[in-house]
C-alpha cells in the first residue's frame, strides 16, 4: 500500500508499505521484535524505517518515557528506554500512538533505533546497512546536514564535532578546525572548541582576559578578525608563503598545507570566528570552501542559540550563584515561586566599615572591600555553599542542608577559612593600612527559598525568621567581641567544636537564645 503525505509535485512523499524478510531486532542476546508482518516508511531525504507490530515485540522490556516529538504529517511520537538485565538504552524506541491519516498504517506498530540496536537481522543473517536516504534537494550538502543533524545538537562542543566530521566526509579534508566564541563573563574572554581530525571529541578551552592580552594571542588572527578587517587565507605549501602569524608556522611544521579563518556575525553585529588548516596537497578546493561560506550565516545562528544560553547561565551564576542561577534558568522566575529549605545561613559583615568608608578614599575602600568578600564569600562557595548576596559590607550566603548533610561541617570550616585569609592579609598589610576583621554569625533553620520584589523587578533570595535571626546574631558577635558566633540550632550539630556563650536577647525577637561561638574563642 502507498499513501502519499503530500502533492508529488512538491517533492515531498511519504510512503508505507510490507516489509519483505523476516526481521529480528537482538539486545543483548534477547529478541525485542521478530515479525514478518513489519512495514517500512519512505520519506523523502530520510533513511527508510522499520515499523514492527506491537504485537511481536518484547514491550514488558520498554519503558514509557515522557520524551516526545512531533511529525505534521505523522503525528505526535512517544517514546520508550529499552530495559534487559543490566542494559538500558535511553528512547531507543518510538511509536505513533495516533497517527494522522496519511501515516495511518503506522498504528500500533513501534520502531527501533537501528544504530543502537546489538543485532539486526533478517532471513537469520545480519542485514547490511539501511539503505541511504533519498538525494537531498540542496547542491551544498551542508545546508542538509544544517536543518537535519546540526539543528539537534545540544552544544556547540557536538556542533564543531559534527562539523569537522561533515566536512571530512564531504571529501574536505580537515586537519585542524578552531571555533573561539566570545562570551561576557567577568574572568573569560572566549571559549576555543578545537577539534583534530581523528579525535572523537572537541578540545575546550576557557581563554582568561589576562590570556587574550598575551602576546602570542595578540598577534593571532583572531585578533584580526575580531576587530572587523575580514578574514585570513594563507597558502602554507609554498616556500615562500606569507607566514605573518606565529600560528602559520606551527601549521605548516604538522603538514598544513592551507590555512582559512572565517568571521562569524552574531545578531547583535559581534563577531567570532572559525579557523581551518588542510593537508591536503593544492590545500582547500575552491568549491569546499564556497559551500561552507555560503552557510556561514545558517551556522552563525546556531552557534549564536548556543552561546547565549551559555552567556544567560554565565550571568546567572555570576549574580545570582550557581544552584540559584540553575533555578532561574530551570523556570522559576514567577514572584512567589521558590520552596522551602533547610538551611544553614551564613551572614558575615566587615566590623569598623563605617569608620573605613570615612576615612578612606572611595578607590581605596572599594578596593578594601573586595579583599575582604574574597575572604568572606569564596570560602563559602569553595565549602559547597551558595553566596546569594552582598548587602553593603556584608555577605549573606547558604548552606542547603537537603542535599549535603554534612553542612553545618562544611559551614564551620568555611568560616575557619575565612579567618585563615583575612590573617593572611592582615599579617601583608604595612603602614598605616587598614587590617580586616569580621562578625561572622551562623545559624540553622527553615528558610523561604525564592522570587520576592515586584513584577517587573525581581530577587531570588532568602526570607523567614531564620534569614532575621542571623542577621541579629551577627550585631550580638560585634557586642561580644566575637569574630564567630552560632545560634544553639546550629551548634546542636557541631557541640564538639563550639562553646556557649549564654542565653541572649536579640533585638525583635521575642525569647532570648542560646549563643556559642567557637571553642578557640571562647
Amino acid at each position: 500500500m502507498q499513501t502519499p503525505a503530500a502533492d508529488p509535485a512538491r517533492g515531498y512523499r511519504l510512503e508505507t508499505e510490507p516489509y519483505g524478510p523476516r526481521v529480528k531486532v537482538v539486545v543483548d542476546g534477547i529478541a525485542l521484535a521478530d515479525s514478518e508482518r513489519a512495514v517500512v516508511l519512505r520519506e523523502t531525504r530520510h533513511e527508510p524505517v522499520v515499523y514492527f507490530p506491537k504485537t511481536d515485540v518484547r514491550m514488558d522490556l520498554l519503558e514509557p518515557t515522557g520524551y516526545r516529538t512531533h511529525c505534521p504529517f505523522k503525528g505526535d511520537a512517544t517514546y520508550w528506554t529499552v530495559e534487559v538485565g543490566d542494559r538500558r538504552i535511553e528512547n531507543a524506541v518510538w511509536a505513533y500512538e495516533e497517527p494522522i491519516a496519511e501515516a495511518g498504517p503506522l498504528a500500533d506498530h513501534v520502531a527501533f533505533y537501528r544504530n543502537r540496536m546489538d543485532e539486526w537481522l533478517e532471513e537469520g543473517e545480519p542485514a547490511p546497512a539501511a539503505a541511504a536516504a533519498a538525494p537531498h534537494d540542496h547542491e551544498n550538502p551542508l545546508v542538509d546536514w544544517l536543518m537535519r543533524d546540526a539543528a539537534r545538537v545540544s552544544s556547540v562542543d557536538e556542533l564543531v564535532l559534527g562539523l569537522g566530521r561533515r566536512l571530512d566526509a564531504m571529501g574536505m579534508p580537515i586537519q585542524r578546525l578552531n571555533l573561539i566564541v566570545r562570551t561576557l563573563h567577568p574572568q573569560v574572554m572566549g571559549t576555543l572548541h578545537v577539534w583534530e581530525r581523528g579525535q572523537a571529541a572537541v578540545d575546550r578551552i576557557e581563554l582568561s582576559h589576562a590570556r587574550s592580552r598575551e602576546e602570542r594571542f595578540l598577534v593571532s588572527p583572531f585578533v584580526h578578525i575580531f576587530e572587523g578587517r575580514g578574514g585570513v587565507r594563507r597558502s602554507l605549501e609554498d616556500p615562500e608563503a606569507k607566514l605573518d602569524y606565529p600560528i602559520l608556522d606551527d601549521l605548516r611544521e604538522s603538514g598544513a598545507t592551507d590555512y582559512a579563518a572565517m568571521p562569524i556575525l552574531f545578531s547583535d553585529g559581534q563577531i567570532h570566528a572559525l579557523t581551518l588548516a588542510t593537508d591536503r596537497p593544492g590545500g582547500f578546493e575552491t568549491a569546499h570552501l564556497g559551500q561552507l561560506h555560503e552557510v556561514l550565516p545558517l551556522l552563525g545562528r546556531l552557534v549564536e542559540a548556543h552561546a547565549m544560553r551559555h552567556t544567560a547561565r554565565t550571568l546567572l551564576d555570576t549574580y545570582l550563584g550557581r544552584n540559584t542561577g540553575g533555578r532561574v534558568l530551570e523556570g522559576l522566575v514567577r514572584r512567589g515561586d521558590g520552596e522551602v529549605i533547610p538551611a544553614v545561613v551564613w551572614w558575615a559583615d566587615l566590623r569598623g566599615s563605617t569608620g573605613l568608608a570615612e576615612k578612606l578614599s572611595r578607590e581605596r575602600y572599594l578596593e578594601l572591600l573586595n579583599h575582604f568578600f574574597e575572604c568572606a564569600a569564596e570560602p563559602v562557595i569553595d565549602h559547597g555553599g551558595e553566596v546569594l548576596k552582598f548587602i553593603g559590607d556584608a555577605v549573606l550566603a547558604i548552606f542547603p542542608l537537603r542535599d549535603e548533610p554534612r553542612a553545618p561541617e562544611r559551614a564551620l570550616e568555611a568560616a575557619r577559612a575565612t579567618l585563615a585569609q583575612i590573617a593572611q592579609y592582615n599579617e601583608k598589610v604595612e603602614g598605616d593600612d587598614p587590617e580586616l576583621a569580621v562578625a561572622l554569625a551562623l545559624h540553622l533553620g527553615e528558610v523561604n527559598y525564592g522570587n520576592i520584589g515586584i513584577e517587573g523587578r525581581l530577587d531570588f533570595t532568602v526570607t523567614g525568621p531564620a534569614v532575621n535571626t542571623v542577621a541579629r546574631l551577627e550585631r550580638l558577635a560585634k557586642g561580644l567581641d566575637r569574630p564567630v558566633v552560632t545560634s544553639g540550632d546550629f551548634a546542636q550539630r557541631v557541640l564538639d567544636q563550639t562553646a556557649c556563650l549564654g542565653s541572649h536577647a536579640l533585638a525583635g525577637i521575642s525569647a532570648p537564645i542560646e549563643v556559642y561561638t567557637l571553642k578557640e574563642f571562647a
